[in-house]
């Protein structure tokens, strides 16, 4: 991808706070109608990185554009921003705070009004509209707060910690909605510790750590690149375990089935002929691809 062609464009961003770096030379490309996975561990440097795009705080050297421009007031208006730490106005009713939220980005009263009902709708909330913050569920606000990032129909909106205490029907919920965005032509950046959901919503990843680039890439270009020799299997009956044969370097026993790791150059074929020479019955025997928590527990398990 040409640089030219990136939403946003991150390049070799440093950021310290006295003698601490919290990003260290960090370079990625976004780009346009992607669901762009920022990953790491607390401390990675994500929000970071992520208040230097927003225009929070500035880096201490190198270049973040938005459209092939540096980042300005102009540029924030193209920016929807839903911050891990949430803030709504507890006396306030949802309606009046998300006028207030979408007149701050320039939207107007007529049309603000019209994009409200429309997203309160979505969001299965039109019935407290007229509510104050604190007669709603945290999961309620945290949909109230989702609306006041969109309302002023971003090209880019970062998400931090999205699904940060919502339950597990919420957070299907939110996904379908993300997903609609996927098919919009926007562009997401969403920062998550939440792995699985990661795999399921992102097309492209940047795994961080002590503030540099581990990983990047396509999810399946990630996942190509950290493919192991691992097979699922189960076994019925025979005279020989798989944990005896050759090329097997370690099996994880599952409720019931097992996940073998091959040496690379073992042929798993060579393995399904002698379990079935041995007398087993093989139910399932199918390769299993690494998920970006494997991916993320190899990266950074030990490096904490």
């Amino acid at each position: 991808m040409e640089q030219s062609e990136a939403t946003l464009r991150v390049d070799a961003v440093t950021k310290s706070f006295g003698d601490f770096c919290a990003v260290d030379g960090l370079s990625f490309n976004v780009r346009p109608g992607r669901i762009f996975g920022f990953l790491g561990p607390n401390g990675a440097g994500k929000t970071t990185t992520i208040r230097m795009i927003v225009g929070i705080t500035v880096p201490d050297t190198g270049t973040i554009e938005l459209f092939g421009r540096r980042i300005n007031g102009m540029t924030q208006d193209h920016i929807g921003y839903l911050p891990e730490e949430r803030g709504l106005y507890k006396k306030t009713k949802v309606v009046d705070q998300l006028r207030y939220f979408a007149a701050l980005k320039n939207v107007s009263r007529k049309e603000a009004d019209k994009r409200i009902d429309r997203w309160l709708d979505r969001m299965q909330l039109s019935e407290w509209k007229n509510k104050k913050t604190t007669d709603l569920s945290k999961g309620m606000q945290q949909k109230v707060q989702f609306i006041s990032t969109v309302l002023h129909d971003p090209d880019l909106l970062i998400l931090d910690e999205p699904f940060s205490g919502f339950d597990p029907v919420n957070v299907e919920f939110m996904i379908g909605v993300l997903s609609e965005f996927r098919e919009s032509n926007k562009t997401v950046i969403f920062s998550t510790h939440l792995m699985e959901t990661a795999e399921r919503l992102c097309h492209d990843i940047l795994l961080i750590n002590k503030g540099r680039k581990v990983v990047a890439g396509s999810l399946r270009e990630v996942k190509e690149s950290y493919g192991r020799n691992r097979i699922a299997i189960r076994v019925e009956g025979g005279s020989t375990l798989p944990a005896e044969f050759p090329g097997v370097v370690s099996v994880t026993e599952k409720a019931d089935e097992q996940i073998l790791d091959l040496k690379a150059d073992a042929d798993p074929q060579e393995l399904l002929k002698q379990l079935v020479a041995a007398g087993a019955k093989v139910t399932k025997f199918e390769y299993v691809e690494p998920t970006l928590n494997d991916i993320f527990i190899e990266q950074i398990g030990g490096t904490k």
